[in-house]
């Protein structure tokens, strides 16, 4: 299948990163190389970048939509969580900007046998690095049903997490469960029918957690910002585009404790912490895509962009 994903909110992302010739950016989630494109084209004629993505499948995409850029675009085959380790192998000391365009790609939701999705009956798998060392088959059949419940409550914010794996750990006791069908299933039948969502399928929840357990996505969100701010430059930017409220959250507390200065409790007459800000924050509201982005492209609807500058 062809490698099809449409970036979102791409002149939102140009405007907010504000590239420049002789800069030097980094894409964390490549996918199929849009908004690098974009990056590229924009920083013209010197700027740099590079783009890390775990999909193999997305990195030959890129590759291909690139090469008009030359060696202005450097591609790795490795997680955003790792940027600060390949920025010290390639031996660069400042980046002037970072973009992270979080969830699954067009690509990936419609490629079946990737498991992403309950739309087509796939074997159960949900990696976005192929080899890694779990699939969601794996976690499913094996997690005790404890663990499935926390999993699904937590990163699914789902409050039938517990109905869920209590099913989920009754089925697998007559046969694994193999498929997204099967998992759909399951999870549709743990919901009572008058709780199910108006335009949500009862198991979109539950698949979204898996998926972020497979992948380990909030850790690795978590560990790409702490670890990335400290090689920007001042001036230089960070955005973000996230599609649930967890990472949104995690974004927004982020950006709001690296805005804050000093700590020290109300009432002392003077600084004692020495704290100063390291980011300021661009946008108080998470931007979102216009109403004629969502017509053209519907999964856009859940976007939300956010953006900071290195002080």
């Amino acid at each position: 299948m062809e490698f099809r994903h449409l970036s979102v909110m791409p002149d939102e992302v140009i405007r907010y990163l504000a590239p420049h010739s002789g800069g030097i950016y980094v894409d964390g989630t490549l996918g199929g190389g849009g908004h690098s494109g974009l990056i590229l084209a924009s920083s013209a004629p010197s700027g740099r970048l590079i783009g890390f993505d775990r999909d193999d499948e997305a990195l030959a995409a890129a590759k291909g939509s690139l090469a008009i850029f030359g060696d202005r675009a450097l591609l790795v085959r490795r997680n955003a969580a790792e940027i600060a380790a390949v920025m010290a192998e390639l031996g660069i000391e400042a980046i002037d900007g970072l973009l992270l365009d979080l969830g699954v790609s067009s690509h990936q939701l419609d490629s079946a046998e990737r498991g992403f999705s309950f739309q087509q009956d796939a074997a159960l798998d949900m990696r976005m690095d192929r080899s890694g060392a779990i699939t969601a088959a794996e976690l499913v059949n094996q997690a005790p049903e404890a663990e499935l419940a926390q999993i699904i409550r937590e990163y699914g914010e789902e409050r039938w997490a517990r109905q869920i794996a209590r099913r989920i750990v009754a089925a697998r006791l007559e046969a694994p469960l193999e498929t997204t069908g099967q998992l759909a299933g399951i999870v549709s039948r743990a919901i009572p029918r008058k709780a199910w969502e108006d335009r949500i399928h009862p198991a979109t929840r539950t698949f979204q957690a898996i998926r972020i357990a497979v992948n380990d996505e909030l850790n690795s969100l978590q560990k790409c910002l702490h670890d990335t701010v400290p090689l920007l430059r001042s001036g230089g930017r960070i955005v973000v585009i996230s599609f649930h409220s967890l990472e949104d959250r995690i974004v927004k507390q982020f950006f709001r404790d690296k805005a804050t200065g000093c700590r020290c409790p109300k009432g002392l007459p003077v600084c004692a912490c020495g704290g100063k800000p390291v980011l300021k924050v661009l946008t108080g509201r998470p931007v979102m895509a216009s109403d004629g982005e969502i017509a053209s492209n519907p999964r856009s609807r859940s976007a939300k962009l956010r953006a900071a500058e290195k002080c």
